[in-house]
C-alpha cells in the first residue's frame, strides 16, 4: 500500500462540494421545502415508499438518532408520514405525503443535472471502474463498522 493517500479528504471535500451545489440546483428548480440531507431521505422513500424506520436508516446510511430528528422535520413540514404497521403495532412505517410524491419530478431533474456536473468528461468505462471502486471502499467500510 502507498504511504501517503487523500482518498478520505478527496472523499470529503467533493461531498462538501457536491452537497453546496446540490442546494443551489434544488433551489433553481423550485425546490426550498428541504435540505440535500432530507432529499437523500425522500430519494430512498420515492424509490420504496412505506418502509420501516430501521430499513430506511440502512438505506440512507444515517444513524437511527440522526434519521429520526430528520424525520421530525419532514413530518412538520408535511412530507411523510409516520403510520404503524398493521401486522406489527411495534414497527413504524415511513410514508409520503401526496405534495411529496408530487415533487418527484422536479427532484429527479436536479438528479440528473447533477451526474452531468459530476461525471463531465468521463467516458462511460471510467465511470463504471470509479463507481465499482466507490463500492469496494463502502464494502470496505462497512466490514470495519
Amino acid at each position: 500500500m502507498l504511504d501517503k493517500t487523500n482518498g478520505g479528504f478527496l472523499i470529503t471535500k467533493i461531498k462538501q462540494i457536491q452537497g453546496r451545489i446540490f442546494e443551489k440546483l434544488l433551489i433553481e428548480q423550485g425546490i426550498s421545502q428541504f435540505n440535500g440531507a432530507q432529499g437523500r431521505i425522500l430519494f430512498v422513500l420515492w424509490n420504496e415508499d412505506n418502509i420501516p424506520i430501521k430499513e430506511l436508516a440502512n438505506k440512507t446510511g444515517l444513524a437511527k438518532t440522526t434519521l429520526t430528528s430528520m424525520l421530525d422535520r419532514l413530518e412538520q413540514s408535511g412530507h411523510i408520514r409516520r403510520v404503524y404497521d398493521a401486522a406489527d403495532r411495534r414497527t413504524v412505517r415511513i410514508k409520503l405525503t401526496e405534495t411529496t410524491i408530487n415533487l418527484k419530478e422536479q427532484y429527479d431533474e436536479v438528479s440528473v443535472k447533477m451526474s452531468e456536473i459530476f461525471y463531465e468528461g468521463f467516458e462511460d468505462e471510467e465511470i463504471i471502474a470509479f463507481e465499482g471502486s466507490l463500492d469496494k471502499i463502502l464494502h470496505n467500510l462497512e466490514k470495519a463498522e
